[in-house]
């Protein structure tokens, strides 16, 4: 693999209930550094299944997926993996109810042992650039779904991933805090030579990226 090289997806294949169903179909494609990258295609063609496979969440039934030189069918400590080389954003935030946008956003780097008072201090800078520093000690239910979603992607790149991957992102989002979370994570795999890979239906978001990967039924058209 190039060193240039982050992301390579070789002959990926994942099937459903007992093989009837065939989510992805022989998937293959590679991705540099600093790329943003639009996965689209109709719902079920297998984007998210396809995300899902490349931040480990699930394991492919054929091909393989290679992050950073590292091959992901040897990695036996998935959530570890994830902790150190990859950002999740997802269409619903998924943030702990109970906890503050500050705690949230500490929370994944619990994993790493990072002192306290460095996860403070960082989480606090990244809530503070994303215009949410006065909302650190709301709850999530007290902000708005703009708010949640900009803490999720905070959440996502406080571990200053090198894989910074968002499926539908911006599904639940007003055009104005889409087009924030968006720049948000474009900035980021700019400013870090990470790379970016965002399932969308959006036609305007897709068409910002670098490059598109299409999929369809499964296979990449």
């Amino acid at each position: 693999m190039s060193e240039a090289i982050l992301l390579e997806v070789s002959d990926l294949g994942r099937d459903y209930d007992r093989g009837r169903v065939r989510a992805l179909h022989e998937v293959s494609f590679s991705a540099q550094r600093g790329q943003t990258l639009a996965l689209t295609g109709p719902s079920g063609c297998g984007k998210s299944t396809l995300l899902s496979l490349i931040g480990l969440l699930d394991r492919p039934d054929r091909g393989r997926v290679q992050v950073d030189g590292i091959d992901l069918a040897g990695v036996r400590r998935g959530a570890d993996f994830r902790a150190r080389r990859v950002g999740f954003v997802f269409q619903f935030h998924h943030m702990v109810p109970t906890m503050t946008l500050q705690e949230n956003v500490e929370a994944p780097m619990l994993a790493l042992g990072v002192p306290l008072a460095q996860r403070r201090a960082r989480a606090a800078q990244l809530l503070d650039s994303m215009g949410l520093g006065a909302r650190a000690g709301f709850l999530p239910t007290h902000v708005s779904g703009g708010e949640r979603q900009r803490a999720a992607v905070a959440r996502a790149l406080v571990n200053r991933p090198a894989l910074l991957l968002a499926d539908e992102p911006t599904g639940n989002l007003d055009s104005r805090a889409g087009e924030q979370v968006i720049e948000l994570l474009v900035g980021h795999a700019r400013s870090q030579q990470a790379l970016l890979l965002v399932a969308t239906h959006n036609p305007d978001i897709a068409a910002a990226m670098d490059r598109r990967i299409e999929l369809l039924d499964g296979r990449r058209v």
